[in-house]
């Protein structure tokens, strides 16, 4: 595995120390594949991660979002004492991490077929949003200002 050095960027970049960690933590960390997912843009400022958790009942799932951190987990509850000749649905737990960037929020969450959807909405606060500054006053000229002064 390849890996690279950033040192170079840090020295010449102000405020993106944040942005070099991600990758360097997702360059070191293992891919574990499981469980599959998606992530679609649904509009805007709108998005979805889809999780594949079949086998898994909504009550044995838990996320959570923090500051800029959503974490799925899921844990069987119960062994199942049974004897399977082929197991190929795993039901072994799982704990995906998604680094949310800023002002990107959970709204909803839903189960339905084995597919765990989380919606995911991008919210600007109103401070933060860009905005028209009207001009009030403007520069008289000579003349004007001869003539209100007199």
């Amino acid at each position: 595995m390849r890996t690279y050095d950033f040192t170079p960027l840090w020295r010449s970049t102000i405020g993106f120390d944040r942005l070099f960690d991600l990758a360097e933590t997702a360059q070191h960390t293992a891919e574990d594949n499981y469980p599959p997912f998606n992530i679609e843009r649904l509009a805007e400022d709108r998005y979805q991660i889809t999780l594949a958790v079949a086998g898994f009942a909504p009550e044995e799932i838990d996320i959570t979002a923090e500051q800029n951190q959503l974490t799925v987990e899921g844990a069987k509850k119960d062994k199942l004492d049974r004897e399977f000749l082929h197991r190929g649905i795993s039901l072994r737990p799982f704990k995906r991490q998604y680094s949310l960037a800023d002002y990107v929020n959970v709204q909803d969450a839903s189960f339905d077929n084995g597919l765990l959807k989380i919606e995911l909405v991008r919210e600007i606060p109103e401070a933060m949003k860009p905005r028209k500054i009207a001009i009030n006053g403007m520069a008289l000229s000579s003349v004007e200002h001869i003539a209100k002064a007199a």
